[in-house]
Order: C-alpha cells, then structure tokens, then sequence
C-alpha cells in the first residue's frame, strides 16, 4: 500500500477561501479515486494561506481490475451470411479494445447480441493520478479566479509550485506551466526552504518541522485560543473571542504567534461597540474584558511570525492601532456636539431609493407607521413616534461613516447622550434585528415596532416599483425583511393584520408614480410574503403538508397561523389521525363539488324535522354541542381544544358516511344533509384547509 501528497503552492490565499478548498478537494479525490476502483485507508486535506495539502494513505500500487461485460450490435447486424464479422462487430472489438474472436453471443428479450468483456484497470497508480490530479486542480471552484503571466489558466492566486509524490517516485504532470516535483517550500520567513522530499511519507514532518507551517486550520485556531486565554489571564482579563474573526485570522496565518498589546487608559472613554469594531474590522484584533465584562486597555492579535524582539513588533502594532483609535474619538467627539435636528436636515439629501426619495423622507413615514403600530400594539405613539423619525440619523454621522456596521448601535448610543428616553434609544440599537434567520429579534416592544415598520416601507416601495425578487436575486435583501416581519410577529404575538400593515405603509408614500399598479403591487407582495411565511417553517423542519394547510386559512394573521399550526401538529401525533384528516378532507371536497361547483346555495342551517336517520341525528346533536363549545375556545384562541373538538366529532361523521346516503334522490334530504356537513366546514375553515392533508 502507497500513499500520496499531492500540495498545491500558491501565493497568499484569502482565508475565506480555505475552509471551502479543503471541503472540494477532500470530496473531489474521494469521488475520482472511488470512480477508479480505489478503496483508500485514510484521505485527508488541510489548507494554509499558500498550500492546499491532500494526503492519501493505503493507495493500491496497481489500479484494481475489473471486468464488465458490454452488449454490442445485433448478431444479424454483427456478422455476414457467411459468419464473417461485418465492420460493426469489428468497431465494437476495437471499441472495448479486444480481438472479434474474444466476442460471443448472447441471447437476450430482444433476440442475439454480440457481446465482450470490457476490461479496466491494472494501469499504474502513478499515471491514474497524473490524469486525476490537473483535471481536479483546473476544476476546483472560486469566489474569484485570476489569470496571470501569459498564460489562459485561471486559479484563485498565481501557482508557484506543486508536489506530487506517491511513495517515492513523482506524479508526473505540468498545469499553469508549473510541473510537479518533489520540491516544497515553507513558511517565508520562518522555514522558507526549499526542502526535497525524498517520499510522500516525509512530507507532514518536513513542513511542519524544517517549514514551521502548521497545517490544520483546527490546530491553528485552537493555538491560537490557548495561547491567547493565556496571555489574557496573565493580565487579569478575558479574551473576547468572535467566532467569524478567530476563523479569519486563523486563515491568515502559517504560524500563528499570539500577541497581548497595550491599549492608553483614556481611549477607554470611546464606547466599547466602537473600540471593539475598530480592533476587529481594521487590525483584525481582539479586544480583552475584565470579570464583569468591562474593557480593558489591551488588544490581542496574531503575528505570522516569531520576530527577534517581540517588544519592537508589539509598538508597532500599538502605533497602529493608536492612530484606528484617535479617528475614532475624533469623531465621537464631533457627533457629541451635533445634534439630531442637524442630522434630520441633513438626511433630506441623502437617498434612499432614488424612485423613492430621500432617508429624511423614509423616516417620516417610518415615524407615522411606527405611531400606526404602536396603537395597534398598546405601546405608546409618541415614543414610537420619534424612534422612527430618529431611526436613520446615524447615517450621517461621523462615526457610522467611518464604521458602517455600527449602524443602529451608534443611534442608541447618541440618543441616550442627546437626551432621549431609554426605550427610544433601545429601539434605535434593535432596528435592524434580526438581521438573519438566526440572529435574535428585538428584545423590546419599540425595538419590534420600529424594526417592522422599516421593512414594511422597504418592502412597499421596492414591490411598486416592480423589484420583485427572482431567484436567487434579491439586492434589497426583501426575503429578509419578510423573514424578520414574521419572526417578530410570532416570537412577540402581534396580532395585527399583515396586509392591513402593507397597505397603510403604502399610502404614506402618497401619490407617486409606480412602475406596477398599487392594488397590483399589494397582491404581489401579500403572495411573496405567504410564501416567506411558509419558508420560514418549513426551514424549522416541519411538515409541509400541515404548513400548507395552515397557511391557506388567514396567512396574514401571522401568529394565528403559528399558533394553528402548532396545534394541528399535535393533533397529527395521535394515532388515528390519517383516519381524521381523510374524514375532513372528505367532508371539504363534497361540500366544494355539491356546493360551490355545482351551484347550489348551502347556508350551514339545516331543518331538525327533516332528520331520519339516527346517525344524522347523532350528527347534529354533536354539532349542535361542538358549535357551542367551538365559539367559546375560538374567543379564547384555544386551537388545541379547537382541533380536539374536531377529533372528537368524527366518529359521528364517519357513521353518517357509513349509514346514511347523503346524496339521496329527495332534494330536500339532501340539502339538509348537506348544509350539516357545511355547518361543520365553516368551523374547519377557520382552523386549516383539510382538503390540502393528501396523508
């Protein structure tokens, strides 16, 4: 058994490219060397910032060997009159590579057909994988690719060198002008090399050790995080550790060397969200906390090398970071000493949509949707209100300029320092949560209100002017304003009326001109936010026959569809519920074609004297007490005492199936009969549609 390395040298990659190269790399080989017959013992990949590694262990010297027999032409076709072989029996031979006389007859449905054993493998490894390898590198997907030199072969960066080795010899192959060898390089700085491998078992060793290169992207990170909890504890502090940026930097580096930096006492002052966001983003830094999670006048980051005096680098990178900083209290202290009516003014000339207008104007119609809502909501108007009118004003500030995802964060803050009342500037920081499907949504009832109001005007404005997301397009992110309107309405049961939100959020944009009709622009919205609805639980895993159910009955009432569906879920735990969802559906369809499609009027009253039978009768004295009970857990929004109701009366319905004729010869009988079961569907109607369960 052989083992090979394979390792693409490059320039730097960017890390985000990392973890998606191993993943392709690690499923390509898998999938090549399976399609070749090769059974492997272990196949591993590992990316830094300039090697893509695949390592393969327990390789078959010899490509395994496999015999496949292959149906040829018809035998009438394949040979002459004489039994001479015609020139298809001759191209089939060629074709699989045999002799005509190696081929036979086989008798099939369909007659005689030539046939011959096609055989494969037995190839040397070697040359398998010096086909495998150029055609997977060539084929291996990027965010970006970049040609360089003269050359028409495109890769994430430029290559510069390739090891191929199995065991000790070389996978011979050339690709972007670079031929494979048995020469590596190591880390620039701290094991350039070049080193030469004698065997593919030499090479983990060679560039870990003479290289110092650490291979895995989890044995960095976790380096990296040791390293630096350390460095934290000797200061008294805590590292605070973001999970995308510890990925980030751990891709950064072929030999992470974590650093504590010194951070002056006054910068304190600055707000943490700012001094956090400035190491993070510009010196992809870490910032260090104290016990009660108070910031501390340290930063951590990460070296790419191990520098003969470590206290020269460590002024460096606080001379750096010093200047990040000084920006940053420049321009709190100028938004200190503005004020929000300057900003208000200055929002006028700043655009939103440009068929929609200025921010100025989009915050006063969030400021009287906001108002709308909170009458809605018990919340109070006023305050609602001036969140709205205040939402956009950051925009304009230094600070957000400078740092644009501070957005919102920013907001809070300067209201709490301009003298706004806290449940303004809490909805200030929270407008734009949630900001995806798992991000949480506002924790405050202002925070909600606001939120929803920016996406609803959002959403109104770019549906009339006809920017309808298709497929995977969406620039103004509206699947995820629709997503967090729902999420907010359910997690806060909000019961106002989604299309009645949509259409009072368009008629404060006035009379301008649309690119789709507005009553047009409504409806599309109101089917694409349905559809948002129903993506959003069945994203959660539930089931889409229930979904589909619940969701045609009052999507707009979005926490009762929540709430029915819920319930209905619990109902179709039960062990007889196929039974039940095939009465009901029964019951909907025979109302639907004798009622509705067939033109007769069923008003849901029937006539007790007309009542024969004694399981009509039974029918009727059940419904008569489920109508009762139904409109007082109706009042209450009991749906699982709603659905049981339901549970609990299909014996009786299924007993009038079994033993009465509905659809008699008597016109009467069967008007009554039928006005029963429309009685019972107007109640089923407000729960869920039962013909959709196809259980």
């Amino acid at each position: 058994m052989s083992t090979f390395v394979l390792e693409i040298g490059t320039e730097e990659l960017p890390a985000r490219f990392l973890a998606g190269l191993e993943k392709e790399l690690a499923e390509r080989f898998t999938l090549g060397l399976e399609e070749a017959g090769y059974g492997v013992a272990r196949l591993d990949t590992c990316a830094t910032p300039r090697r893509a590694v695949v390592i393969v262990e327990g390789l078959d010297d010899v490509q395994p060997a496999k015999e496949e027999v292959v149906m040829g032409p018809p035998a009438r076709i394949a040979f002459d009159a004489s039994g001479n072989p015609t020139k298809a029996a001759e191209g089939f031979a060629r074709t699989l590579g045999v002799d005509v006389a190696s081929l036979s007859t086989r008798q099939t449905e369909k007659g005689d057909y030539l046939a011959g054993v096609k055989k494969t493998g037995g190839v040397p490894t070697v040359d398998v994988l010096a086909s495998l390898c150029p055609s997977i590198i060539a084929a291996l997907p990027f965010a970006k690719r970049m040609r360089w030199g003269s050359g028409d072969f495109a890769y994430a960066r430029p290559i510069r060198w390739i090891v191929a080795l199995l065991d000790d010899a070389v996978v011979p192959f050339e690709i972007a002008t670079v031929v494979s060898g048995r020469i590596t390089q190591g880390h620039r700085v701290l094991g350039p090399g070049p080193f030469t491998l004698g065997t593919a078992g030499d090479y983990v060793s060679t560039i870990t050790q003479q290289g110092a290169v650490q291979l895995k992207a989890a044995d960095r990170r976790r380096y990296i995080v040791e390293e630096g909890n350390r460095l934290a504890e000797a200061a008294q502090g805590r590292i605070i550790w973001v999970d995308g940026l510890l990925d980030e930097v751990q891709g950064l580096v072929e030999c992470p060397v974590p650093l504590l930096g010194d951070i002056e006492p006054s910068f304190l002052e600055l707000p943490r969200e700012v001094l956090l966001t400035s190491m993070q983003s510009h010196q992809k830094s870490f910032g260090v906390e104290d016990g009660q999670g108070q910031l501390l006048p340290y930063f951590l980051t990460v070296l790419n090398i191990r520098p003969k005096d470590l206290s020269v680098v460590k002024k460096g990178w606080e001379r750096v970071l010093r200047a990040r900083l000084e920006d940053g209290r420049f321009f709190w202290k100028t938004d200190l000493e503005a004020t929000f009516d300057e900003w208000l003014d200055a929002l006028d000339a700043v655009t939103f949509l440009a068929p929609l207008g200025s921010m100025g104007e989009k915050t006063r119609r969030i400021s009287s949707l906001c108002r709308w809502l909170a009458e809605k909501a018990g919340q109070n108007p006023e305050e609602a209100a001036r969140a709205g009118r205040l939402s956009k004003a950051d925009l304009v500030s230094s600070m957000v300029g400078e740092f644009d995802t501070l957005q919102g964060i920013m907001g809070g803050i300067y209201a709490r320092k301009k003298g706004e009342s806290e449940a303004v500037a809490t909805a200030l920081a929270e407008q734009y949560l949630p900001s995806g499907p798992d991000s949480p949504v506002p924790a405050t009832e202002l925070g909600s209100i606001l939120s929803i109001a920016d996406k609803a005007d959002t959403l109104v404005g770019c549906f009339g002017l006809g920017m309808v997301p298709t497929g995977a397009a969406d620039p103004y992110a509206l699947r995820r304003c629709a997503l967090g309107i729902t999420r907010i309405m359910l997690e806060r049961g909000y019961r106002f009326d989604v299309k009645e939100l949509f259409e009072e959020a368009q008629k404060l944009y006035g009379e301008r001109k649309w690119k789709l009709a507005p009553q047009e622009a409504l409806a599309k919205l109101n089917d694409f936010f349905i559809a948002r609805v129903k993506n959003y639980f069945l994203t959660q895993g539930r089931e889409t026959l229930l979904v589909e159910a619940v969701t045609a009955v009052e999507p707009d009432k979005v926490w009762a569809v929540g709430q029915r569906l819920a319930a209905l879920e619990k109902l179709s735990r039960q062990s007889d519920f196929p039974l039940a969802a095939q009465t009901f559906k029964r019951v909907s369809n025979i109302i639907r074609k004798q009622g509705k499609e067939a033109g007769v009027p069923l008003t849901g009253v029937w006539n007790p004297s007309l009542l024969q039978e004694s399981a009509e009768k039974d029918l009727a004295d059940r419904l008569e007490t489920l109508f009762a009970d139904f409109e007082t857990a109706w009042g209450t929004d009991d749906f699982d005492a709603l659905f049981s109701m339901l549970g609990a009366v299909r014996p009786a319905i299924d007993a009038l199936f079994d033993k009465v004729m509905v659809m008699c010869e008597d016109a009467d009988l069967r008007a009554n009969r039928l006005n029963m079961l429309k009685a019972l569907t107007l109640r089923m109607d407000r729960l869920a549609d039962f013909s959709a369960l196809q259980l």
